[in-house]
């Protein structure tokens, strides 16, 4: 079943695919592991959505991606 993500969350994997190409997930993987480590929760669990976006968008679930 195809995942949903807000606009911010699929804006900032867009971002990251466009900057980092197919490193874009180790890059927000690495971004997830420092709020972890300071024990931002909130933060963290942004990032695991924004990893979660980019991994549909590469696997090439439409449904992550924004109509245009």
């Amino acid at each position: 079943m195809a995942q949903t993500f807000d606009d911010q969350t699929t804006s900032t994997a867009l971002a990251l695919i466009g900057q980092y190409g197919i490193d874009a997930e180790v890059i927000a993987v690495m971004r997830a592991a420092e709020f972890a480590a300071v024990g931002d929760t909130e933060a963290l669990a942004a990032w695991d959505d924004i990893i979660a976006c980019v991994a549909a968008i590469e696997a090439g679930d439409l449904a992550a991606r924004p109509i245009q």
